[in-house]
């Protein structure tokens, strides 16, 4: 993935230079400081707000001239501010899978992924409105930016972002991961109904089905209202539809 005028912006300034040496190697304040051109006060205010941030902590102490001094490296999250293949290389793995497999193949495959990447993410069992906010976090872990709405009895994870977005274009059954993912999160069905546009965003209703519904209905009620007042799912089977209209597999109506 090609850099973005932010990161070109940002790897200008003295933070981003202070980020592009540590990721070379640890460096102590001085070594910082003689490298930048900077006083080491200088240096260690912008060590404050990168360590702040989550992107810089200390590393052990280092043996000096005078004295020992703390040795600073980058955290992993800070390895997100780089440019990654990641995107480029899922969309051509995609591309090569598509030539050798039929189509159900591919997706059979690809909701196996979903299921395999909910390993240790389920919610609490039993508490529907808990399982669904796990289930948008798990989302915003992998790159998303969702929330959880209620909207005529029924639960939808809207995504004003996609982190698989890099490979919808020309494969939209990557979506199909996602959805096996929320399924075994929520622990229920899950069905997606994604805008698949020029910026791709996610969007997952939860679709009751089978005898599970009152059962469920109940948990939900008891634990989200202590036995009272608002009611989290409806009690009735809903309709091979998305968002109360047909879904045609490429776009959910927002309502």
């Amino acid at each position: 993935m090609p850099a973005t005028r932010w990161d070109q912006r940002f790897f200008a300034s003295t933070r981003g230079q202070v980020v592009a040496l540590l990721r070379r190697a640890s460096r102590t304040v001085a070594e910082l400081a003689q490298a930048l051109g900077l006083t080491d006060n200088a240096v260690r205010a912008h060590l404050a707000v990168l360590e702040r941030d989550g992107l810089v902590r200390q590393q052990g102490l280092r043996r000096g001239a005078f004295k020992p001094a703390y040795a600073y490296d980058l955290t992993p999250e800070a390895e997100r501010l780089f440019p990654q293949a990641y995107g480029p290389v899922l969309h051509q793995l995609l591309d090569v899978l598509a030539e050798q497999m039929r189509p159900e193949e591919l997706e059979v495959l690809l909701r196996t992924v979903g299921h395999r990447l909910a390993t240790g993410r389920t919610g609490p069992l039993g508490a529907l409105q808990a399982r669904l906010e796990v289930a948008v976090t798990v989302l915003n872990e992998l790159g998303g930016l969702a929330e959880l709405e209620e909207r005529e009895g029924v639960f939808v994870i809207r995504g004003y972002s996609c982190p698989l977005a890099a490979a919808v274009p020309g494969h939209p059954a990557v979506c199909k991961l996602a959805e096996a993912l929320l399924t075994e999160v929520v622990g229920m069905p899950v069905r997606e109904c994604c805008d698949r546009g020029e910026r791709p965003r996610c969007q997952f209703e939860v679709a009751l089905v089978g005898d599970t519904v009152k059962a469920l209905a109940a948990a939900a009620t008891s634990s989200s209202t202590g036995g009272g007042g608002t009611r989290w799912v409806r009690e009735e089977v809903m309709p091979a539809t998305c968002g109360g209209a047909a879904h045609a597999g490429n776009n959910c109506p927002t309502g």
